[in-house]
């Protein structure tokens, strides 16, 4: 994620981020691996890592591969569940800090009419995918691939982050607005996994989620007497959460994200996204500061386990997907944007028409979570790696942004 998102250094971690914390801060020696720690998860090396890993493994190996990713690996639970429906819990419950953070008053989506032109951004940035998806299927004709709408939905947001800073710099305006919408069709990504992404083979079973309800009911019980530990909501809440979800059919993966939003955090945010407040010890901070090492360092799991898709899988669906991204992204972005602004609700400063047209370009970086969908979208091992590989070509819009970038004279703020 982006630097500074943590004020390294700033309080002393606990548990899991001892990985950080262990270094002697009067070591210049300790504080250079420190400095290439962060390095690593500012440039999402562990989960472009495992992407890699997992082509040229799938590729060469794809025998070794299948039989890794699904046999049991713990008991009878395999690599590819671990993966997706226990370590992932972390990942969107960190997403779920994120969003709740920025509602806050002071957060950079508060009050509602600061957020709009990025909001909006944020409509067209998923309608504007879906429309091209459904429609350019529509002149294929082909029906079993429109459950892959919700794909090209969302933002991969490191990736886009690290885009954007070579294409405007580090403190270009177009940054934040591109943060911002990419944390809330994010939002709008947990959403369209919850309510449409069911198991087919499993039908949804509602009962269940009275005992996410217990989960949220325990969270709030919790935070009303005041524990300051998180501990007892991920354990009691979360898990009955999970449970819920699982039992529902639902995907146990969001769980965390309807107890996070419980714990206690200040009244208002100080900081903007992405930033550090080294003052903030409230108990959703710590939640964040002290796992965010281990879900950035564990997206190298996520990526061997969801990016193992064979070149020859190539089909319809790798181009509806890229597609989406590329042309539903970028002009759904462009045209809310710009209506935004007829509207009375301005872009920010030094954000014109070709800094929103790149913008929209770089926010069609897809992977992580297009990677999550479309593995629950399609059950046909063929089609969704189609879909998958549609995903992962979607990297090349950095590349895209970086020459048009250059092409349109964009300056670069240091």
């Amino acid at each position: 994620m982006p630097q500074g998102y943590w004020a390294d250094g700033s309080y002393n971690n606990r548990g899991t981020a001892i990985i950080i914390t262990c270094f002697n801060r009067s070591s210049p020696e300790r504080r250079a691996v420190r400095q290439r720690i962060n390095m690593l998860r500012e440039f999402s090396i562990p989960l472009i890592s495992g992407i890699v890993v997992a082509l040229v493994w799938s590729n060469f190996f794809p025998a070794s591969y299948h039989h890794f990713n699904h046999d049991p690996l713990i008991g009878s639970l395999s690599f590819h569940f671990l993966t997706n429906d226990i370590f992932m819990v972390l990942f969107f419950g960190i997403a779920a800090a994120e969003i709740t953070q920025s509602c806050l008053p002071g957060g950079d989506l508060h009050p509602l009419n600061r957020a709009i032109n990025p909001l909006l951004a944020t409509l067209g940035g998923v309608i504007g995918p879906v429309l091209v998806y459904l429609g350019l299927n529509a002149l294929i004709g082909d029906p079993s691939l429109d459950r892959g709408w919700g794909i090209p939905t969302a933002t991969d947001i490191a990736l886009a982050w690290l885009a954007a800073r070579i294409v405007f710099g580090a403190s270009h305006p177009a940054i934040s607005f591109l943060l911002l919408l990419a944390i809330a069709d994010d939002a709008v990504g947990l959403a369209i996994i919850a309510i449409f992404y069911p198991d087919p083979a499993h039908p949804a079973q509602p009962l269940w989620l009275l005992l996410t309800a217990g989960g949220m009911g325990i969270a709030f019980a919790l935070r009303r007497f005041r524990v300051q530990s998180y501990w007892p909501y991920l354990l009691a809440g979360g898990l009955l959460s999970w449970i819920g979800l699982f039992r529902a059919h639902l995907h146990p993966a969001l769980s965390l994200a309807f107890i996070v939003p419980f714990l206690p955090h200040p009244r208002r945010e100080t900081k903007h996204i992405f930033e550090g407040n080294p003052a903030d010890h409230t108990t959703m901070s710590r939640f964040e500061h002290e796992w965010k090492v281990v879900a950035d360092f564990g997206l190298f799991m996520f990526g061997l386990a969801n990016a193992g898709v064979r070149f020859t899988s190539i089909g319809d669906a790798t181009w509806l997907v890229l597609a989406a991204l590329v042309i539903g992204k970028t002009g759904g972005i462009f045209a809310m944007g710009r209506l935004g602004q007829l509207l009375g609700f301005p872009l920010p400063a030094r954000v014109r028409a070709k800094e929103l047209l790149l913008v929209g370009l770089i926010a069609g970086i897809g992977m992580t979570v297009a990677l999550f969908v479309a593995g629950e979208a399609f059950s046909d091992p063929a089609i969704q790696g189609a879909a998958k590989m549609g995903a992962l070509l979607s990297a090349g819009c950095a590349l895209a942004a970086i020459v048009l970038g250059r092409l349109l004279n964009v300056r670069r703020v240091p």
